[in-house]
C-alpha cells in the first residue's frame, strides 16, 4: 500500500471535537460519551493522513474531584477501542487535570504540545494541525506554532481577533474532507 502520509501530526481537543460536550458537566464514564456524527469516520480517514494523531485535553473534572483518574482511563478506553475497531487510531493521549490556569501543561499553555515533542522526537509543528473548538484550543496551537483549524461556530468572528486560524470548518468530518482533498491534489 502507497504511504499516503503527508502531514506529521494532528493534535486533537476532545470534546467537542470527537465527542458531544456534555452541558455543564464533564463526561466522568463510557456511557457518557457520545460520539459526535462523522467523528469516527474522519479519525479512520485521517489516519491515512498523519504519521501521528494525539489528544491534548484539558480534564479540569479530574482535578476538581468529580471524578477520578480510573474514570477518565475508562473514558478514553472506550473510545479508543471504538475508534480503533472502526479503522482509525490514536497514537497517545496528553491530559491536564489541573485546575490552575498558569499549569505549564493546561491549555492554552503549550505544555502539552512539548510533551508529546519529546515522546515523539520527530513531530515537526509546522507540519502538523491542531483540530480543536475553543479559544483556548486555538491559542495552545498559536502557543506552540502549530496551525489551527476551529472546529465548529460558537464564536463571533470578534470574539477570534488575534488568534491565527488557518481553517474554520463544522466539524471533524468536514476537515478530514479537506485534507482529503488537499492530499490527492
Amino acid at each position: 500500500m502507497e504511504n499516503k502520509k503527508r502531514y506529521n501530526t494532528l493534535f486533537l481537543d476532545r470534546d467537542g471535537v470527537i465527542n458531544k460536550q456534555r452541558p455543564d458537566d464533564y463526561v466522568k464514564s463510557p456511557d457518557e460519551f457520545v460520539f459526535i456524527p462523522g467523528a469516527i469516520e474522519a479519525l479512520k480517514e485521517l489516519s491515512s493522513y498523519f504519521k501521528y494523531i494525539l489528544i491534548v485535553t484539558n480534564q479540569r473534572g479530574v482535578g476538581r474531584g468529580l471524578m477520578s483518574l480510573e474514570d477518565l482511563e475508562k473514558v478514553h478506553r472506550h473510545m479508543l477501542d471504538t475508534i480503533q475497531h472502526q479503522g482509525g487510531h490514536i497514537d497517545r493521549i496528553y491530559v491536564c487535570t489541573d485546575t490552575d490556569d498558569n499549569c505549564p501543561d493546561r491549555k492554552p499553555n503549550p505544555g502539552m504540545a512539548f510533551q508529546a515533542k519529546q515522546d515523539f522526537r520527530d513531530i515537526d509543528f509546522s507540519q502538523s494541525w491542531l483540530a480543536g473548538d475553543s479559544i483556548s484550543d486555538i491559542r495552545f496551537a498559536n502557543n506552540a506554532g502549530i496551525p489551527a483549524v476551529l472546529i465548529g461556530n460558537k464564536y463571533k468572528d470578534t470574539e477570534l481577533d488575534g488568534l491565527r486560524i488557518r481553517l474554520r470548518c463544522p466539524d471533524l468530518f468536514t476537515f478530514a474532507e479537506l485534507i482529503k482533498k488537499e492530499a490527492n491534489i
